[in-house]
């Protein structure tokens, strides 16, 4: 699921992509106020609403799902903050590097070659970066020339994570 809201100039900003099992809207909900962004399916999807009465029930009622909640609201605002982090002090290039190591630590494991599919099109995937499409294709391009990843559609091998790494710090 994409997350986004329309410019003034009438483009698209790609706030965040949302996969299976995640929730959206919870600390609007809070608030009182309506959802300021825009939410598109980008599969076949089901979607499930929780009724904000259920939820304050729910909390009520029950201290681990209170816990959960926190623990999501949380992790989007690290999230979020992160994001204000790296559009502010890393390029372009070290953004695209990031995402496309995801979670990756640096261990030994690194050193073997493995894919990632882009979460979404590579316009939106710029878009979530705070990358125009054309300069996320031209990193992606520079990054294909030095031997660090292999391109085939959505499907990116990263062919030396280390290096890769390496290259972005």
């Amino acid at each position: 699921m994409k997350l986004s809201f329309l410019t003034p100039q009438g483009g698209e900003k790609v706030v965040d992509l949302i996969g299976p099992g995640f929730s959206f809207g919870e600390a609007l909900m809070f608030m009182g106020k309506p959802y300021i962004l825009s939410g598109q399916t980008l599969a076949d999807s089901l979607l499930l609403h929780i009724s904000k009465q259920v939820v304050f029930e729910s909390i009520a009622h029950q201290p681990e799902f209170a816990t959960k909640m926190l623990a999501g609201l949380s992790r989007k605002l690290h999230s979020l903050i992160s994001d204000v982090e790296s559009y502010s002090m890393q390029s372009g290039t070290q953004r695209v590097i990031g995402y496309l190591l995801g979670d990756s630590t640096g261990d030994e494991s690194d050193a073997t070659s493995y894919s990632v599919t882009l979460a979404a099109s590579k316009q939106i995937v710029a878009s979530r970066l705070n990358l125009t499409p054309e300069h996320f294709s031209r990193i992606l391009h520079e990054l294909a020339q030095a031997g660090f990843i292999r391109i085939e559609g959505r499907e990116v091998e990263i062919i030396n994570p280390v290096k890769l790494r390496n290259h972005g710090n």
